[in-house]
C-alpha cells in the first residue's frame, strides 16, 4: 500500500495516509474526502554518506522553504 500526502480542503488539516486503490480516504480530524493530493518529498543516502555531508533542510514545511508550511508554496 502506498502512502500519500493531502491535505483536508475542509479544515487544511494535512496528514498522510495508507491507501488502497480501491479505498476513499478521509480526513482524520473532519472525515471529510474533500482532499487535495500533495508533493511528496523523500530523501536518499549514498553508500558511505555521512551526516555531515547532507546538506541543511530549509525551514517550512522541508520541501523548498516556505514558511507558510505544507501545501502553501506553488507546487501543492
Amino acid at each position: 500500500m502506498p502512502i500519500f500526502e493531502y491535505a483536508c480542503q475542509a479544515c487544511g488539516h494535512p496528514f498522510e495516509a495508507l491507501v488502497r486503490s480501491d479505498t476513499t480516504p478521509e480526513c482524520p480530524k473532519c472525515h471529510s474526502t474533500q482532499l487535495e493530493k500533495q508533493l511528496s518529498v523523500f530523501a536518499t543516502t549514498s553508500a558511505g554518506a555521512s551526516a555531515a555531508a547532507l546538506p541543511d533542510l530549509p525551514s517550512g514545511c522541508g520541501a523548498c522553504g516556505n514558511p507558510g508550511g505544507p501545501g502553501a508554496c506553488a507546487f501543492r
